[in-house]
């Protein structure tokens, strides 16, 4: 049977605290679930699971140090990210000569509150902060691309489907440890080419203007939402050389990045479907 590795997202550290503070539980609790949504996608929309991930690498305990608590005001780390990551979404975002970071970080989701609603809100609130911790570098960055990497390791799997931010993570594990490999690599809603956030910070660093796929990969397939703004650029190709195809999907406007609707899309099914049957 194939082998099918998950790598979670942005806002997974409850499944910790559900799980009584075990990875495992969590990594758990996460498959059950993606199982479900990939069936969903795999069988026309029919209820039901199927056995398709042998695990999801969890990783998001290792970005976070206590308890999760409801959304507070982000710290200088996290307000840069956000104000370098909105200022992507629309050129026409209004500024002020002098803005403090909070000035700024107050604006912009004012802005996104009355572009995209409260769920844009509520995706900034975990996307910024964990993306600061992650790519701030040190232990957190270490621990939890090394996560990735010993799933990758023990499983063998043939395909790995990393979403969000794990699809940064999942690079740079597969980069970090070039003996591990798949023959399939999907990236969904991935913020990979994000200028100025992601991309000029990845390790290894782009040369020339350019990253690559992770030398044990095979095949790269890179899927976005036309409305996911997590995925800036959607496309991957003009930035990495070996994504074999950019996939443009419309899952959800208004619930633009989970990656319940990216695996119950026709797209992901495309090219999973050969590996599940």
């Amino acid at each position: 049977m194939t082998t099918i590795v998950g790598v979670h997202g942005i806002g997974k550290y409850h499944y910790y605290e559900e799980a009584g503070g075990s990875a495992a539980g969590a990594a758990e609790a996460m498959r059950v679930k993606w199982n479900a949504y990939l069936h969903k996608g795999i069988a026309g929309g029919r209820a039901g699971t199927g056995d398709y991930f042998a695990e999801i690498a969890y990783y998001a305990h290792h970005l976070h140090k206590g308890p999760s608590r409801p959304p507070k005001e982000m710290d200088p780390p996290a307000k840069l990210v956000f104000a370098d990551w909105a200022a992507q979404l629309d050129g026409r975002l209004p500024g002020a000569a002098g803005e403090s970071l909070t000035a700024i970080a107050h604006r912009l989701a004012g802005w996104l509150l009355d572009r995209l609603g409260s769920n844009a809100v509520r995706f900034a609130e975990d996307f910024c902060p964990e993306v600061a911790v992650y790519l701030g570098g040190g232990d957190p960055r270490v621990r939890a691309r090394d996560a990735v990497a010993e799933v990758i390791r023990r499983r063998r799997p043939q395909v790995v489907v990393a979403h969000s931010l794990g699809s940064v993570v999942a690079y740079e594990a597969l980069w970090a440890h070039p003996d591990l490999g798949a023959d399939l690599l999907v990236t969904l809603g991935s913020p990979l080419g994000m200028r100025n956030v992601v991309f000029e910070r990845l390790a290894p660093l782009p040369v020339r203007g350019r990253g690559a796929r992770p030398p044990g990969v095979k095949r790269w397939i890179n899927i976005a939402d036309k409305d996911d703004i997590a995925a800036i650029p959607p496309a991957l190709r003009p930035c990495f050389d070996g994504v074999e195809r950019d996939v443009a999907c419309n899952i959800d406007w208004l619930d633009f990045h989970t990656v319940r609707n990216y695996l119950a899309c026709g797209s992901v099914d495309d090219y999973l479907r050969p590996y599940v049957g």
